[in-house]
């Protein structure tokens, strides 16, 4: 039986995508809120308005776990929740530096460095006050001094006096020393009887 010339062609009968269909629209991401540090290490579901969220970040979860060790989560949240809004950002800070000082001193926490500060205060203070007189001490020696070198300068540079203005001087500070008469009034002596009579001539005629 012979085979006739006829060939057949196979061809690919899938179906050619039509250009009026359009692509499937993309899935939408879920956004998936990471839980705060808090609720992180406490191993519960961090609700949409969770107290601790806004001021224990999940990217510190030290800040968290040190006020924890210290104050406890129920004590925290309980804190908070009394405080207004405004007021809860520092309250945080101060629960945390709380417990990193109550960690490092058990017994005093705070009050052990507060105590600390005020002595290194007044031994600086005392410090200060000790420079301060020195310093006092040393400007009134260097006032005297100054005035003694002044002193004796103008000591130096006085003119030489010359000498009767040196005599005038001692006249007007001992003016009874050099005190002489240059001409002696003349008495009539008792023995001349001719210079007794003139004396004793009547005024009247």
């Amino acid at each position: 039986m012979e085979n006739s010339g006829d060939t057949t062609a196979t061809t690919n009968t899938s179906p050619s995508p039509s250009p009026s269909s359009s692509p499937p629209p993309p899935q939408p991401h879920l956004v998936v809120a990471s839980p705060c540090a808090a609720c992180k290490i406490l191993r519960r579901r961090c609700a949409e308005k969770c107290v601790l969220a806004p001021y224990f970040p999940p990217t510190d979860p030290l800040k968290f776990t040190t006020a924890h060790r210290v104050f406890g989560a129920s004590n925290i949240i309980k804190f908070l929740q009394e405080l207004p809004e405004s007021q809860r950002a520092d309250a945080v800070s101060s629960m945390v530096y709380e417990a990193n000082a109550r960690l490092r001193d058990p017994v005093y926490g705070c009050a052990g460095a507060i105590c600390q500060l005020q002595k290194q205060v007044c031994e600086l203070q005392a410090q200060l006050a000790k420079a301060q007189a020195e310093v006092a001490n040393m400007q009134c020696q260097q006032a005297n001094l100054v005035a003694l070198i002044c002193m004796e300068m103008s000591h130096d540079e006085s003119p030489q006096a010359s000498p009767q203005l040196q005599q005038q001087q001692q006249q007007q500070q001992y003016p009874f020393d050099n005190f002489f008469v240059t001409n002696p009034p003349s008495y009539p002596s008792f023995g001349d009887d001719n210079n007794l009579g003139s004396m004793w001539e009547p005024l009247w005629t």
